[in-house]
């Protein structure tokens, strides 16, 4: 009895030792989801905190100077791409078109900054090859704009077909003068693609297409008003009997309006390429019987935007045309050619 009595008390006293156990057992799972819920603001706030800023993509823009109007819309076009595209971009370029040891200064300087990509518009093609050569081992993809690159390792070019402009400008040329005559122009440089191509566009389509059409050695004003002028004055005064002049750019066909004027000599027939306050007004005052213009704002657009697509391993196409156009007096003022002006 009393051994059955023992061993009733031992079995409670074991029991009522389990029972007092279980409430200290029980905090431990609810803490822990307490535990969880507090931690979880201080995890969030630290991972907030240790997230990486927003990638800065920086894309230098190099064009082949600054004297022009041009080069300003381009600039503008530039401007906008790279808003459009959260970028950022520097634009720069000598200040004549004849510096092309500024020029490979600046790409210089720019891959320096490591960017992720370039536009350029190259002065001289054979000079930067080697600046070129350092970008891709560097893995910055390089693009071309306007006269572009004359190199494989660009990707691709944001132009316009500047030889089928001058060919347009050679036929309007040999439509005005009644296909024979004299024609003389004025070239910009005989580096640049742009300058290849505009002067063997006019001139080739004029001897491929108007054999009764003699043009005369052609002269180059590196794209300065003031040499264009003396160029343009040599070329009339050689060849009293010309019929026409075309100037290949902006400061070029300054030039031609200017000698033209001096000269007195209103009868010979002028075209011109891009536009320009000069220009225009020569247009509106029958000096000049018309012009090609370019779409700078859209070249510039065009080559951020290829340079952005090149960074992030996009594909663009061998070669971006930008388009352009014939205008006069009779449609300068339509906004399809209004948009593409400047002064």
């Amino acid at each position: 009895m009393k051994k059955s009595l023992v061993l009733g008390l031992a079995l409670s006293l074991v029991m009522s030792l389990g029972v007092g156990c279980a409430p200290k057992a029980e905090p431990a799972p609810a803490a822990e989801p307490a535990k969880t819920e507090e931690a979880a603001p201080a995890e969030e706030a630290k991972t907030e905190e240790a997230a990486p800023a927003a990638e800065k993509i920086y894309i230098p823009v190099i064009s082949k100077g600054f004297q022009h109007q041009f080069w300003q819309a381009v600039k503008l076009g530039a401007e906008r791409a790279a808003s459009d595209y959260g970028v950022e971009i520097s634009f720069e370029g000598p200040e004549s078109e004849t510096q092309v040891d500024k020029q490979l200064d600046m790409l210089q300087a720019a891959l320096a900054k490591n960017p992720q990509a370039i536009a350029l518009a190259a002065l001289d093609s054979k000079a930067a090859t080697p600046y070129l050569e350092k970008a891709e081992a560097a893995g910055i993809p390089v693009v071309g704009f306007d006269s572009g690159v004359d190199s494989p390792i660009v990707k691709t070019t944001a132009a316009t077909d500047n030889y089928a402009a001058a060919g347009l400008a050679a036929d309007k040329m040999a439509e005005l003068i009644g296909g024979k005559g004299k024609v003389g122009l004025i070239v910009h440089d005989q580096t640049s693609q742009t300058g290849v191509d505009r002067r063997d566009g006019f001139v080739k389509t004029l001897e491929e297409k108007y054999p009764d059409i003699e043009v005369v050695p052609v002269q180059y004003g590196e794209g300065d008003h003031a040499k264009s002028t003396e160029a343009a004055k040599a070329i009339i005064t050689a060849n009293p009997d010309i019929k026409g002049m075309f100037g290949a750019n902006e400061g070029s066909i300054a030039g031609i309006i200017n000698a033209a004027k001096e000269l007195n000599k209103k009868e010979i027939v002028i075209i011109g390429f891009d536009s320009g306050k000069l220009l225009l007004d020569a247009i509106k005052g029958d000096l000049v019987k018309g012009a090609i213009t370019q779409d700078p704002v859209g070249i510039g657009y065009k080559a951020v935007e290829a340079a952005y697509k090149a960074y992030k391993g996009e594909t663009n196409p061998e070669f971006i045309d930008t388009g352009f156009k014939w205008y006069d007096k009779t449609n300068m003022d339509s906004p399809e050619i209004k948009e593409v002006l400047y002064e």
